[in-house]
């Protein structure tokens, strides 16, 4: 099954607003440091021409891991289905 399991240079999206950052709800990083043991991740934000405008330190709960790739097969069999 596929994990939200952040790892090293992973591409991930805001799942919460940081207005005193200035990020918002959708906005891609990607995953630089694992910190804390893997309970927090720095975040790096980039614009279109690959400068640096946020970094900074995240819990796993505010963003998603982005999958570019399908899910096999064998993930559908693993899903929870309500």
């Amino acid at each position: 099954m596929a994990t939200n399991t952040p790892k090293l240079l992973d591409v991930v999206a805001l799942t919460v607003n940081l207005p005193e950052c200035n990020l918002w709800r959708g906005q891609v990083g990607t995953v630089v440091e694992i910190l804390a043991n893997g309970a927090a991740f720095e975040v790096e934000f980039s614009d279109r021409n690959g400068r640096t405008y946020e970094s900074l330190g995240l819990r796993s709960e505010q963003f998603m891991v982005l999958h570019f790739e399908p899910a096999s097969p064998d993930a559908e069999k693993q899903m929870v289905r309500a």
